[in-house]
Protein backbone atom coordinates (compact mmCIF):
# COMPACT_ATOMS: atom_id res chain seq x y z
CA UNK A 1 0.00 0.00 0.00
CA UNK A 2 1.17 3.30 -1.42
CA UNK A 3 0.62 6.00 2.27
CA UNK A 4 0.88 9.94 1.68
CA UNK A 5 1.27 12.44 4.29
CA UNK A 6 -0.45 15.64 4.42
CA UNK A 7 -0.58 18.07 6.91
CA UNK A 8 -1.93 22.06 6.87
CA UNK A 9 0.92 24.61 7.00
CA UNK A 10 0.55 25.40 10.18
CA UNK A 11 2.76 22.67 10.92
CA UNK A 12 5.91 25.41 9.67
CA UNK A 13 7.95 22.66 8.68
CA UNK A 14 10.84 23.59 7.07
CA UNK A 15 10.83 23.65 3.23
CA UNK A 16 13.63 21.49 2.94
CA UNK A 17 12.30 18.86 4.60
CA UNK A 18 8.62 18.94 2.80
CA UNK A 19 10.53 18.43 -0.21
CA UNK A 20 12.89 15.32 0.92
CA UNK A 21 10.16 13.37 2.70
CA UNK A 22 7.14 14.22 -0.41
CA UNK A 23 4.93 15.89 2.68
CA UNK A 24 1.87 17.28 0.92
CA UNK A 25 0.28 20.72 2.17
CA UNK A 26 -3.16 22.29 2.26
CA UNK A 27 -2.66 26.09 3.37
CA UNK A 28 -4.39 28.23 5.85
CA UNK A 29 -5.19 31.84 5.54
CA UNK A 30 -5.05 35.65 6.95
CA UNK A 31 -7.19 37.82 5.88
CA UNK A 32 -6.46 41.43 5.68
CA UNK A 33 -9.29 43.19 5.28
CA UNK A 34 -10.92 42.27 2.03
CA UNK A 35 -7.84 40.36 1.12
CA UNK A 36 -6.74 36.47 1.58
CA UNK A 37 -3.30 35.78 1.70
CA UNK A 38 -2.85 31.76 1.81
CA UNK A 39 0.63 31.37 4.47
CA UNK A 40 3.89 30.12 2.32
CA UNK A 41 2.61 31.33 -0.93
CA UNK A 42 0.91 34.57 -1.52
CA UNK A 43 2.70 36.00 1.91
CA UNK A 44 6.00 35.09 3.64
CA UNK A 45 5.96 35.05 7.56
CA UNK A 46 8.81 37.76 6.96
CA UNK A 47 6.08 40.02 5.05
CA UNK A 48 3.40 38.92 7.63
CA UNK A 49 5.05 40.46 10.34
CA UNK A 50 6.05 43.87 8.61
CA UNK A 51 1.80 43.88 7.62
CA UNK A 52 0.50 43.58 11.03
CA UNK A 53 3.18 46.77 12.40
CA UNK A 54 1.46 48.53 9.75
CA UNK A 55 -2.33 47.27 10.29
CA UNK A 56 -4.81 49.05 12.57
CA UNK A 57 -6.11 46.03 13.23
CA UNK A 58 -5.13 42.54 13.51
CA UNK A 59 -5.85 39.93 10.33
CA UNK A 60 -8.62 37.16 10.51
CA UNK A 61 -7.74 33.55 9.70
CA UNK A 62 -8.88 31.29 7.60
CA UNK A 63 -9.47 27.36 7.44
CA UNK A 64 -9.13 25.66 4.31
CA UNK A 65 -12.36 25.13 2.48
CA UNK A 66 -13.32 21.51 2.12
CA UNK A 67 -13.69 21.49 -1.79
CA UNK A 68 -9.58 22.97 -2.02
CA UNK A 69 -8.82 19.64 0.15
CA UNK A 70 -10.85 17.72 -1.94
CA UNK A 71 -9.47 18.55 -5.05
CA UNK A 72 -6.29 18.28 -2.95
CA UNK A 73 -7.40 14.33 -2.20
CA UNK A 74 -8.44 13.91 -5.89
CA UNK A 75 -5.33 14.66 -7.03
CA UNK A 76 -3.31 12.16 -4.29
CA UNK A 77 -5.94 9.61 -5.19
CA UNK A 78 -3.82 9.08 -8.94
CA UNK A 79 -0.71 7.87 -7.31
CA UNK A 80 -1.63 6.67 -3.93
CA UNK A 81 -4.03 4.67 -1.80
CA UNK A 82 -4.29 6.01 1.40
CA UNK A 83 -3.24 9.16 3.04
CA UNK A 84 -2.29 10.17 6.82
CA UNK A 85 -3.46 13.78 7.14
CA UNK A 86 -2.46 15.28 10.17
CA UNK A 87 -3.72 18.90 11.39
CA UNK A 88 -3.30 21.15 13.88
CA UNK A 89 -5.59 21.00 17.27
CA UNK A 90 -9.48 20.66 16.31
CA UNK A 91 -9.38 22.67 19.54
CA UNK A 92 -8.44 25.84 17.77
CA UNK A 93 -9.40 25.25 13.64
CA UNK A 94 -11.92 23.36 12.04
CA UNK A 95 -9.27 21.91 9.41
CA UNK A 96 -9.14 18.43 10.94
CA UNK A 97 -12.87 18.27 10.51
CA UNK A 98 -12.60 20.29 6.95
CA UNK A 99 -10.37 17.31 6.01
CA UNK A 100 -12.57 14.45 7.63
CA UNK A 101 -15.73 15.66 5.84
CA UNK A 102 -13.81 15.69 2.80
CA UNK A 103 -12.53 12.23 2.98
CA UNK A 104 -15.80 10.96 3.00
CA UNK A 105 -16.45 13.15 -0.55
CA UNK A 106 -13.52 11.22 -2.22
CA UNK A 107 -13.21 7.81 -3.74
CA UNK A 108 -10.21 6.17 -5.00
CA UNK A 109 -8.25 6.72 -1.67
CA UNK A 110 -8.25 6.10 2.15
CA UNK A 111 -8.35 9.47 4.43
CA UNK A 112 -6.98 9.13 7.73
CA UNK A 113 -7.46 12.45 9.80
CA UNK A 114 -5.40 13.03 12.50
CA UNK A 115 -5.77 15.56 15.49
CA UNK A 116 -2.19 16.68 16.70
CA UNK A 117 -3.37 18.39 19.63
CA UNK A 118 -1.31 21.15 19.23
CA UNK A 119 0.24 23.01 16.70
CA UNK A 120 3.17 24.29 14.86
CA UNK A 121 6.63 22.09 14.71
CA UNK A 122 5.09 20.23 17.54
CA UNK A 123 2.95 19.11 14.40
CA UNK A 124 5.58 18.79 12.36
CA UNK A 125 7.07 16.17 14.63
CA UNK A 126 4.36 14.08 13.81
CA UNK A 127 4.23 14.61 10.29
CA UNK A 128 8.20 14.16 9.83
CA UNK A 129 7.75 10.92 12.15
CA UNK A 130 4.84 9.87 9.51
CA UNK A 131 6.48 10.35 6.32
CA UNK A 132 9.35 8.29 7.77
CA UNK A 133 7.39 5.60 8.64
CA UNK A 134 5.67 6.01 5.28
CA UNK A 135 8.65 5.69 3.19
CA UNK A 136 9.85 2.38 5.00
CA UNK A 137 6.02 0.55 3.98
CA UNK A 138 4.45 0.78 7.11
CA UNK A 139 0.58 0.46 7.10
CA UNK A 140 -1.77 3.87 8.11
CA UNK A 141 -2.74 1.66 11.42
CA UNK A 142 0.97 1.19 12.22
CA UNK A 143 1.76 4.69 11.38
CA UNK A 144 -1.19 6.01 13.67
CA UNK A 145 -0.44 3.76 16.46
CA UNK A 146 3.13 5.25 16.48
CA UNK A 147 1.73 9.07 16.44
CA UNK A 148 -0.02 7.68 19.34
CA UNK A 149 3.32 6.80 21.18
CA UNK A 150 4.43 10.35 20.48
CA UNK A 151 1.23 11.81 21.86
CA UNK A 152 2.12 10.09 24.98
CA UNK A 153 5.37 12.10 25.62
CA UNK A 154 5.47 15.56 23.45
CA UNK A 155 5.17 18.84 25.65
CA UNK A 156 5.18 22.25 23.93
CA UNK A 157 5.08 25.53 25.85
CA UNK A 158 4.85 29.24 24.41
CA UNK A 159 5.13 32.46 26.15
CA UNK A 160 3.35 35.60 24.25
CA UNK A 161 5.82 38.58 24.50
CA UNK A 162 3.43 41.02 23.43
CA UNK A 163 -0.16 41.47 25.66
CA UNK A 164 -0.86 44.51 23.28
CA UNK A 165 -0.99 41.55 21.26
CA UNK A 166 -3.23 39.39 22.22
CA UNK A 167 -5.04 41.83 24.03
CA UNK A 168 -6.02 43.50 20.04
CA UNK A 169 -6.88 40.09 19.13
CA UNK A 170 -9.79 39.27 21.91
CA UNK A 171 -7.46 36.72 23.67
CA UNK A 172 -6.90 39.28 26.69
CA UNK A 173 -9.46 41.67 27.96
CA UNK A 174 -7.96 45.79 28.28
CA UNK A 175 -7.69 45.88 31.54
CA UNK A 176 -5.47 42.47 31.73
CA UNK A 177 -3.23 43.67 28.48
CA UNK A 178 -2.65 47.25 31.27
CA UNK A 179 -1.94 45.39 34.59
CA UNK A 180 0.37 42.60 32.42
CA UNK A 181 2.41 44.88 30.90
CA UNK A 182 2.89 47.19 34.32
CA UNK A 183 4.08 44.12 36.45
CA UNK A 184 5.70 42.46 33.50
CA UNK A 185 3.26 39.53 33.13
CA UNK A 186 4.82 37.00 30.04
CA UNK A 187 2.10 34.17 29.99
CA UNK A 188 3.22 30.51 29.77
CA UNK A 189 0.72 28.87 27.69
CA UNK A 190 0.32 25.19 26.40
CA UNK A 191 -2.33 22.91 25.10
CA UNK A 192 -4.81 21.16 27.46
CA UNK A 193 -7.42 19.18 25.81
CA UNK A 194 -6.98 20.68 22.36
CA UNK A 195 -6.85 24.34 23.21
CA UNK A 196 -4.47 27.27 24.31
CA UNK A 197 -5.11 27.61 28.11
CA UNK A 198 -2.46 29.78 30.28
CA UNK A 199 0.31 27.21 32.52
CA UNK A 200 1.52 30.00 34.53
CA UNK A 201 1.54 33.73 34.33
CA UNK A 202 5.16 34.51 35.31
CA UNK A 203 7.32 38.04 36.14
CA UNK A 204 9.28 39.01 32.97
CA UNK A 205 10.70 37.39 29.93
CA UNK A 206 13.65 36.05 31.61
CA UNK A 207 11.89 34.17 34.24
CA UNK A 208 8.96 33.00 31.70
CA UNK A 209 11.99 31.49 29.51
CA UNK A 210 14.22 29.85 32.56
CA UNK A 211 10.57 28.13 33.58
CA UNK A 212 9.90 26.59 30.26
CA UNK A 213 14.08 25.54 29.90
CA UNK A 214 13.35 24.42 33.71
CA UNK A 215 11.15 21.83 32.25
CA UNK A 216 13.09 20.79 29.22
CA UNK A 217 16.29 20.19 31.33
CA UNK A 218 14.00 18.04 33.68
CA UNK A 219 13.08 15.72 30.79
CA UNK A 220 16.80 15.60 29.46
CA UNK A 221 18.46 15.22 32.58
CA UNK A 222 16.22 11.57 33.20
CA UNK A 223 18.57 10.21 30.21
CA UNK A 224 15.97 10.56 27.48
CA UNK A 225 16.24 10.66 24.10
CA UNK A 226 14.53 13.85 22.87
CA UNK A 227 13.72 15.58 19.80
CA UNK A 228 13.48 19.15 20.49
CA UNK A 229 12.85 22.35 18.78
CA UNK A 230 12.80 26.12 19.84
CA UNK A 231 10.04 28.33 17.82
CA UNK A 232 10.11 31.95 17.60
CA UNK A 233 8.07 34.84 16.68
CA UNK A 234 10.29 36.74 13.69
CA UNK A 235 12.96 36.60 16.79
CA UNK A 236 15.33 34.17 15.25
CA UNK A 237 18.19 35.43 17.47
CA UNK A 238 16.31 34.14 20.51
CA UNK A 239 15.31 30.70 19.11
CA UNK A 240 19.37 30.11 18.61
CA UNK A 241 20.31 31.45 21.72
CA UNK A 242 18.22 28.93 23.55
CA UNK A 243 18.66 26.26 21.30
CA UNK A 244 22.64 26.85 22.09
CA UNK A 245 21.73 27.26 25.48
CA UNK A 246 20.23 24.00 25.89
CA UNK A 247 23.21 22.07 22.94
CA UNK A 248 25.89 23.61 25.59
CA UNK A 249 24.52 20.94 28.28
CA UNK A 250 22.81 18.43 25.92
CA UNK A 251 25.28 17.91 22.79
CA UNK A 252 23.66 14.35 21.75
CA UNK A 253 19.98 15.74 22.22
CA UNK A 254 18.53 16.45 18.40
CA UNK A 255 17.54 19.79 18.40
CA UNK A 256 16.23 22.39 15.81
CA UNK A 257 14.54 25.62 14.66
CA UNK A 258 11.26 27.00 13.59
CA UNK A 259 8.83 29.64 13.69
CA UNK A 260 4.96 30.80 14.30
CA UNK A 261 4.10 31.70 11.03
CA UNK A 262 1.52 34.10 9.92
CA UNK A 263 -1.98 31.87 10.96
CA UNK A 264 -0.59 31.61 14.40
CA UNK A 265 1.66 34.47 14.74
CA UNK A 266 -1.84 36.13 14.37
CA UNK A 267 -2.53 34.82 17.92
CA UNK A 268 0.43 34.57 19.58
CA UNK A 269 2.16 38.01 18.44
CA UNK A 270 5.59 39.16 17.42
CA UNK A 271 8.45 37.92 20.03
CA UNK A 272 6.63 34.98 20.80
CA UNK A 273 9.44 32.00 21.69
CA UNK A 274 8.00 28.26 22.30
CA UNK A 275 9.80 24.87 23.36
CA UNK A 276 8.48 21.60 21.78
CA UNK A 277 9.76 18.33 22.37
CA UNK A 278 9.14 14.77 22.54
CA UNK A 279 10.48 11.44 22.98
CA UNK A 280 12.10 9.48 20.14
Amino acid sequence: MKVAVMSDSTSYIPEELIEQHGVHIVPLSVVFGDTSYREGIDITTGEFYQKVRKSAELPKTSQPSIGMIARKLEELANDYDAVISIHLSSGISGTYQAVASAGEMVDGIDVYPYDSELSCMGQGFYVLEAAKLSESGESPEAIIERLDDIKQSVRAYFMADDLSHLQRGGRLNGAQAIVGSLLQIKPVLHFVDKKIVPFEKIRTRKKALNRIMGMLEKDAEQGKALKVVFIHANNESAAIELKEQFDASYPDMDTMISYFGPVIGTHLGEGALGVCWYTK
